[in-house]
């Protein structure tokens, strides 16, 4: 058995099609958590402590801003990289998302590439800190 860590991604998306798809691009490279709202998305981040959170922006009840302050502002999660999904695709909704304090975005539909490109990216990121 191999010693290499296993890393872990918490996709967050109130569409469970997104969570599927992402869940088909990242498996089984990486153990998948998932979460379909705001709430369920905050008390996984701190149960879990993923590597890596990819989150929708659009979501009822608690959009993704308020998700990434939440978990920015709390002393556990607030170093754990978060990649904006999102169908929102122009420049200022990007550059909206990095001003908050997104590590990436990755605009739906999901390109398979580029999602692992940006997840593998995050995690090189950490293993150098």
């Amino acid at each position: 058995m191999s010693d290499k860590k296993r890393y872990s991604v918490l996709v967050v998306d109130d569409e469970r099609s997104n969570i599927r798809i992402l869940n088909t691009i990242l498996n089984p490279e990486y153990t998948i958590y998932a979460a379909s709202d705001g709430s369920d998305a905050l008390e996984a981040a701190e149960e879990f402590l993923p590597d890596v959170i990819l989150l929708d922006i659009i979501m009822p009840d608690m959009d993704g801003y308020e998700v990434l302050f939440n978990l920015k502002n709390t002393e556990s999660t607030k170093d754990i990289p978060v990649i904006f999904i999102t169908g929102l695709d122009s420049t200022d909704d990007k550059k909206k998302g990095l001003e908050k304090g997104a590590s990436d975005y990755i605009a739906k539909p999901f390109n398979s590439s580029t999602v692992k490109i940006k997840v593998r990216n995050q995690i090189s990121l950490l293993g150098r800190k």
